[in-house]
Formats: structure tokens, sequence, C-alpha cells
């Protein structure tokens, strides 16, 4: 048995925790600094997580190598493999034209340019966050607004803005499924949590939309709509998130967003045309007249989702599902915390039909059929999919090695109970690490991987509460997104604004840091008993 030593270099712990930050220090110069590719940094950083791990902690190379391949496994399923399923079912929509469809169904339910943001990069970004997240809502939606007519500048600054909210529940949950499996704290404790963190972001982000669509005159005319819509998502995204499932939040939030804007006749007045003239400095794209049952069509892949979804967590069903997990003894791994006591990743749990993965590819397989994909066809564009996120699947294999390696080895033990030095203020700054994780890596899932269990060991050697501080990471990671160089090129690349990623980060950096500090101001609440009441 390996037993995690705290202080393993010279008996120091600050010494110990220098050297064992090594490997993040690396992943981050890389990809802030130096600007290398992301998969190329994160293989760097877990070659010098095995380093340190086998040289400076003494944990034996086939452990150390063991755990690396657990994380790479776990990168690959469950994360991965629901990733690869949404992306296929937005790629079918997209073949078969019904994509286009959707696109000119939300074109149509106002013309005002205000409520078009909200509908388009709010609501709809959302619901692609929860079916594909890695940058795609960014890129859709900043196309979608063009087409509408939409400055290219301003539709890539309010895609990348409305892509905070709902990124914690991002890919159907991926980033708090990691977050939960790093940490190793129960899923649905660590869900509830960001819960009651990231829906008061929803309150915010629409009256911040409308403010960078028309300015003041914006926030005056369309402040009823935009509240009324973040009120709808930030108490789905509540209520799913803490009673229904992590994996749906995203879903059910934009559309009850969605829905109420519809519902509120503000919504529904049409733009005068100082509004039309002064925000659509573009050439809207042609609209054309579908049948209901192709709109309906357009809509299904993602009702079908729902309703998979919401069936897996009926108690039978669910436990029907759970028994075909398949659990085994990890090879090559025996590790124990500094305490002694053997550590849960020595086991490894396979959840076969139960994961998220699968219930998307039943749902992938429902859409082809219904909007009439051949399944020869079908076969190619998940291939395909496969084929163009090849590097993100190597880079978040490869971050996620890294992380089980410094987590097995001792090294986030080690920074954690350095950090804890903190005390108080180490609520203060816990959504910071996060930011800063998410701003340098692009995905709110690594920057989980990375420093989940790290908050964890934090907060029990500060006396806070570990949940809190896990979601914290999360919570404060998803205003990182707008400002991650990934982000800012995948929006210059969708909008024809290729070399401009400085004049968007410039427009954007100010709201980031903004939002960051009020979800620092709320962590810190929560920790005490101001708003310590939020907490389950």
């Amino acid at each position: 048995m390996y037993v995690q030593e705290l202080e393993p270099v010279g008996g120091s712990l600050g010494l110990s925790a220098l050297v064992a930050a090594l490997p993040l220090v690396i992943v981050l110069v890389l990809l802030g600094a130096v600007r290398m590719k992301a998969h190329l940094a994160g293989l760097t950083g877990l070659l010098s997580a095995v380093l340190v791990a086998w040289l400076a902690y003494g944990m034996p190379l086939d452990q150390t190598l063991s755990s690396a391949a657990q994380g790479a496994v776990f990168g690959l399923f469950p994360i991965l493999w629901i990733v690869v399923n949404a992306l296929w079912v937005y790629r079918m929509t997209v073949r078969t034209r019904h994509f286009d469809i959707l696109r000119r169904s939300f074109g149509r339910l106002s013309d005002d340019p205000r409520i078009q943001a909200l509908v388009v990069a709010f609501c709809f970004g959302a619901l692609l966050e929860a079916l594909a997240g890695f940058g795609a809502p960014v890129a859709i939606c900043s196309v979608m607004l063009v087409a509408l007519g939409f400055d290219p500048v301003r539709a890539a600054v309010v895609a990348l803005v409305a892509n905070t909210a709902p990124v914690a529940f991002g890919a159907m949950g991926t980033p708090v499924v990691t977050l939960a499996q790093v940490t190793g704290l129960p899923l649905d404790d660590v869900a509830s949590v960001v819960g009651r963190q990231t829906p008061l972001l929803a309150l915010v982000v629409p009256l911040l939309l409308v403010g960078l669509v028309d300015g003041r005159r914006g926030l005056r005319e369309t402040w009823v709509p935009a509240l009324v819509c973040g009120v709808a998502f930030a108490v789905a995204q509540f209520a799913a998130s803490n009673y229904v499932s992590a994996q749906l939040a995203d879903i059910g939030a934009a559309l009850a967003g969605a829905g109420a804007l519809v519902a509120v006749p503000h919504a529904r007045v049409p733009a005068t045309e100082a509004v039309r003239a002064s925000v659509l400095t573009g050439t809207r794209s042609e609209e054309l007249d579908e049948d209901d049952p192709e709109v309906v069509r357009a809509y299904a892949p993602y009702a079908l989702i729902v309703v998979i979804f919401s069936v897996a967590q009926i108690p039978p069903v669910k436990d029907w599902l759970a028994r075909a997990t398949q659990t085994y003894d990890w090879p090559f791994l025996d590790v124990a915390d500094s305490g002694g006591t053997p550590v849960g990743a020595n086991v490894f749990s396979w959840p076969i039909v139960s994961t998220g993965g699968t219930l998307v590819l039943l749902a992938g397989l429902g859409t082809a059929v219904v909007l009439g994909v051949h399944a020869r066809v079908a076969v190619k564009e998940w291939l395909a999919t496969v084929h163009e996120l090849r590097y993100a699947i190597l880079t978040v294999t490869s971050v996620l090695a890294l992380a089980y390696v410094m987590n097995l080895s001792g090294q986030a033990a080690t920074i954690g109970h350095f950090v804890a030095a903190a005390g108080a203020g180490l609520a203060f700054l816990s959504p910071a690490l996060g930011w800063f994780g998410v701003a340098v890596s692009g995905s709110d899932t690594s920057a989980n991987a990375l420093f989940g269990a790290l908050q964890v060991t934090a907060a029990r050697q500060s006396g806070l509460s570990p949940d809190l501080l896990a979601a914290a990471n999360s919570s404060g990671g998803v205003l990182g997104k707008m400002i991650s160089p990934q982000n800012l090129t995948i929006a210059c690349a969708a909008v024809g604004l290729a070399g401009r990623e400085g004049d968007l980060l410039r427009k954007v950096l100010p709201w980031s840091l903004g939002l960051l500090l009020l979800m620092c101001l709320i962590v810190v609440g929560q920790s005490s008993p101001v708003l310590g009441w939020m907490l389950p």
C-alpha cells in the first residue's frame, strides 16, 4: 500500500506545496503565456505530475501510471462519452437543415433585437451548452445573431457573456459530474450547492445582455422581459439541480427562460425603427417559411433528451439502470490517505447504462429516426464527431490523468493544507481559483479536475464546508469562460473577426471580473450566517 505523505520534500509543507504545484504551474504557463496547444500542454503537465509523484512523493511508478490510466479512462467514460453523443445529436440537426429551421423559429418570436439576443444567446445558448458545451454555444449563437443582422463584434460579445450561467451544468452535467468524481463528494450534494449559486448569475446576465445590445435604452425598455427570463431560468435551474437531475438543469432552465419570454407581453412589442437601425447594422439572412410539422421535428431532438432523462429519474427505472453498473478493483492501485484510510479510487465504477452519455445516445438514435437520417449517415456523423473532437479528447484525458495523479499521490492534499492557511479568506479566493483555471484552460470540466480536490482539502483544513468550496470552484469557473483564449478564438472565427481576439477580450474582461466579484461575495456570504441559510 502507498500511503500519501503531506510533507515529502525536506519535511516542509511550504516547500512540498511548491513542488506539488509544479504540474499546475507548467500547464497554466504553457497555456496562458507560451500559448501552447491545450492537448500538448496537458500532456506536458501530465508528464511533470508523474515525475513529481514518483521522484518527490515516492509513489511507486506502477501505481503512478495506474492512477494516470484511471483518470484517462474516466475522461473517456463518462465525460467524453456524453460530449461526443451530445454533439452528434446537434450535427444531425445541422445535416438535415432542421437546425436552420430552429434558428428561424427563434428569430420569428420577436423582431426586437434585444429580445432576440435573450432568446438566441441566453436561452438557446444554454440549450446548446447543455448538449455539447466546449465552445459550441459561442460559435453557433454568434453566427445566428449575425444572421439576424447583428454587428459581428456585438454578436460575439453577447454570445460570450451569455455563456456563463449554464456552464456548470453543461454537456449534460459534465463539469459537476467530474467535480463529484475527483473530490469524492456525492454528485447530488455538489449539484445542489452549485444550483444555489449559478442561478443568482442568471438573474443578472439577461439584464446585462440587453444593456450590451442597446445600452441604457435597452435596459429601460426591456428590463421586464429580461428580468422575467432570468427569474424563470434561475428557478428552473435551481429546481432541476436540487430535486430532479443535474444533467437536466440547463435544458429545463433554457426552456423555462424561453417560455417566460414568449409569455411576457413586453417581449412581443415590435421594436422601433430607431432601435433596429442602431442595433442591426448587418444584413439579415433570408427568411423562409416552414410547415408546422418541420418545426416540430426541429424541436424533437431536445424533447427526446428531456423525456429520456426524465424517465431515467423515475425510481424503479433508475434502480433498474443502476443494476447494470460494474465495479472493479482498479489494477496496480492500492493507495491510502495520510491518515491510513484507503481512498475510493482503488475501486472503479462503470455505470454502463445509467450514465448520461448512454441516455443521450438513445436520444440520438431516436433523433435519427424522427429526422429521417439513414443509419449509414448517422454512423458517419458519429465518427465525424469523434474526429472533430480528437484534440479535445486528448486534452480532457490528459488533464483528468494529471488530476488523478496529483490527487492519488498526495500532491493536491499538500497544496490544500498549505492553502488552508488562508482561513476565512479561503471562501473569497475559492471562486477566483476556479475562474483562473477556466480562463487558461477554457473548460469548467478541466478546472474542476485540476482544483476540485484541492478545494475540498483546503475546506476541511480551514473548517469550511467542502461542498461549498467545491461548488464555488465550478461557479467561479463559469465566469472565466468568456475570457479564455479558446473561447475568444472560437467567437472571432465564427463571425469573421480572426485576429481581433484582443478587442473582444477588452470588451468582456470588465464584465468577467465584475461578475466574479459578485460570486466571491456570494460564497463568502454562504460561508457565514448572512447567506448560510441558502445551503442545503
